[in-house]
């Protein structure tokens, strides 16, 4: 069971694909995540990219977020997210949009939208790690952050990630059992 942690949807019980085609993020890890956003998130236009059933972004959404993009290209998680948000009454608002694509195709549909993201969270299934530095690139060429923006990447204790991606540059890194999450801050 996956659950808000706090915020305007505070402990809503949220959806969950079956199986193993996604790995959802743990509470405690999920808390440290947003005990570190704290002053970043309220008004912020977030990406959950890699989302699985959505709970990152819903999370953000929950704390404040002004906008929440979902880049999902399971079509069952797809579908847990929708789910999820409609749970939530969030369908007729203006504050998420799902793109169900997978990332390289996702982040170029968001290219022509001129969407820029204040903070990415990138949390590719572990066994995909090639996924990171081409999701970091591509956050840099589509042009879609903002200044300052923080980039946050959830990976496996044993994925060691490039310490500067262009003009990421990794600036903390916090480990939780056999998870790690990375944050980058992006100066243009």
């Amino acid at each position: 069971m996956v659950r808000v942690i706090a915020g305007q949807f505070k402990s809503r019980k949220l959806k969950t694909l079956d199986g193993r085609a996604t790995r959802p993020t743990s509470d405690r890890l999920k808390e440290t995540l947003f005990n570190l956003l704290q002053d970043r998130i309220e008004g912020a236009v977030f990406l959950d990219c890699f989302a699985g059933s959505g709970s990152i972004g819903i999370e953000a959404l929950s704390r404040g977020a002004a906008m929440v993009v979902f880049v999902e290209a399971l079509p069952g998680a797809v579908q847990t997210i929708r789910q999820n948000l409609a749970l939530l009454g969030e369908t007729a608002r203006e504050r998420s949009r799902v793109v169900s694509r997978k990332a390289d195709a996702g982040l170029m549909c968001l290219e022509r939208s001129r969407l820029k993201f204040d903070i990415v969270f990138v949390d590719p299934p572990y066994a995909d790690a090639e996924q990171y530095p081409s999701v970091f690139q591509q956050l840099q060429q589509r042009e879609l952050l903002n200044d300052e923006a923080l980039v946050v990447a959830e990976h496996s204790k044993f994925q060691a990630l490039a310490t500067r991606v262009g003009h990421l540059e990794r600036r903390r890194e916090l480990r939780q059992g056999d998870s790690v999450l990375s944050l980058f801050h992006f100066k243009a």
